[in-house]
């Protein structure tokens, strides 16, 4: 389902654009699958989990360059065994299928 995800890049967003709603945010999600929950359709979240914290801070890293080579960055919160990803668009405090994107990558790490 992802594959059509997996195969685009994020594309900046200059803003001035309304975020995702209705039958085009539920679509990209039932697209997108793999454990990520929209919330309050505005962000999208997910919780990986590790044997420990070295795992954990290589997948952060491994998600930063991801993020960096995207040019879209997702807020990222690590602990010991954890990493929860956020994602949405600030430039327009929701979400776009930019938002997507970047999360059928991040699965594919």
């Amino acid at each position: 389902m992802t594959d059509d995800l997996i195969s685009k890049h994020c594309v900046p967003c200059r803003g001035g654009v309304p975020p995702l709603a209705g039958d085009e945010l539920s679509d990209l999600t039932e697209r997108l699958g793999g454990g990520w929950q929209v919330v309050a359709d505005h962000h999208l979240h997910k919780v990986f989990s590790f044997p420990d914290f070295v795992s954990a801070l290589d997948f952060t890293n491994r998600v930063g360059a991801l993020a960096e080579a995207e040019g879209h960055h997702p807020d990222i919160r690590l602990s010991w065994g954890r990493v929860e990803i956020e994602i949405f668009t600030h430039k327009i405090d929701g979400l776009t299928e930019s938002d997507f994107v970047l999360a059928a990558h991040i699965d594919q790490l």
